[in-house]
């Protein structure tokens, strides 16, 4: 049984990273410095400025993410767990695989959730370059199920110069009809498709949307509407760090005005819930 006063006291990231210096040094996000303005440090970054971060909006844990791209393991799945193991009361693990090798892929989900404790796998369909229906993804949503693991996916345009149609949340309407049980959590809002997102997520009970990527201010109104109403149990709050910091991600949250409980659900309850946390 959850402890409901836990929930709903705890604001919980969904979706950040403990980058690795090659993960911030690929070429692939350079084109998200035009907005960020951020530089490329010269050494990994200390585990302290993360939790520091965290600290500072209250935030008392973040999933944090492997990176597992084509040819390029941006971060590993073993570094995340050496993360999580400096700060266990704080860090929740996340883990990627290689959907080109289908069953190392599975074998590897065994291993993220029954010995690393990694509480969901996630897997971006434009590192990949195809959609969530695509057949080398469907080992991974089988291994989810098995595990009763959540999968979570990147949904709505790309930042990096990638093709974003393989981001349209309508995909998720076919995967969710093949594998009813699995838990799905989209990430970054599905912008500029937001409303499809909606009406995947209102369709499906185990699907879901993260505010990763987007400050409050920049929520669509749709997104609004859904949070303060029907969907206030469908949406969780994250911020996709180091791209954006929990402070920066919470400026304006009661200029939402969410009544108690949609607040309560959104920063927390909802992903407390869903990663049985």
């Amino acid at each position: 049984m959850l402890d409901t006063t836990r929930e709903q006291l705890m604001i919980i990231d969904a979706w950040a990273q403990h980058p690795t210096l090659r993960h911030l040094q690929d070429p692939v996000f350079e084109s998200l410095r035009r907005w960020t303005k951020d530089q490329i440090p010269a050494s990994d970054i200390p585990i302290e400025v993360t939790l520091g971060a965290m600290a500072q909006a209250g935030v008392e844990r973040s999933l944090i993410s492997a990176w597992v791209a084509p040819r390029n393991v941006m971060i590993s799945n073993d570094e995340v767990a050496s993360f999580v193991a400096a700060a266990p009361d704080r860090l929740v693990g996340v883990g990627s695989v290689d959907i080109a090798r289908p069953m190392d892929a599975v074998r590897e989900i065994r291993r993220c959730v029954g010995e690393l404790g990694f509480k969901a796998i996630r897997v971006l369909p434009w590192l990949w370059e195809v959609p969530p229906t695509d057949r080398r993804f469907y080992p991974v949503y089988t291994a989810c199920c098995d595990l009763g693991v959540p999968f979570c996916t990147q949904i709505g345009h790309t930042g990096p110069l990638m093709p974003s149609e393989v981001g349209r949340p309508i995909y998720l309407d076919q995967v969710a009809l093949d594998f009813p049980e699995l838990v799905i959590v989209g990430g970054h809002i599905g912008y500029p498709w937001t409303e499809e997102a909606i009406a995947v997520a209102t369709k499906h009970e185990n699907v879901y949307i993260d505010t990763s990527a987007y400050t409050v201010r920049r929520y669509p109104r749709a997104l609004v509407d859904f949070m303060r109403g029907h969907g206030r149990s469908k949406v969780l709050f994250g911020t996709n760090y180091p791209m954006i910091t929990p402070a920066k991600a919470l400026e304006g949250l009661d200029e939402l005005s969410l009544d108690d409980a949609a607040r309560r659900l959104f920063l927390g309850g909802n992903a407390h819930r869903v990663f049985k946390l």
